[in-house]
């Protein structure tokens, strides 16, 4: 003698309550998935600008490295010596200009 199985019927609160949880998922992971994008384009804005100002610092670091080694030639120190400190070479003779 076979028995039958009854299935049982689900109830309608359970189908709902399913229904509502499936759609409270979806809506978190929407949620989740635009604000995080949101953030990748803010960071990559803010890449982009660092990447910028990374590069102008190296500008300024190989100009400051050119200063450098100008500042350890003769010239300059002739350069500074004339101008800041008003020295000249022994037998040398400066013109002036006459002011009005």
């Amino acid at each position: 003698m076979a028995r039958r199985r009854r299935k049982k019927k689900l109830s309608p609160f359970t189908v709902v309550g399913v229904i509502v949880l499936c759609c409270v998922l979806c809506g978190t992971f929407t949620y989740k998935t635009i604000t995080l994008k949101a953030e990748s384009a803010k960071y990559s804005a803010q890449i982009s600008e660092l990447k910028k100002e990374k590069k102008k610092l190296n500008e300024q670091k190989a100009e400051i490295k050119d200063y450098e080694s100008y500042a350890k030639t003769k010239e300059y120190t002739e350069e500074v010596a004339r101008d800041k400190l008003g020295l000249v070479y022994p037998n040398e003779i400066i013109f002036e200009p006459n002011d009005k």
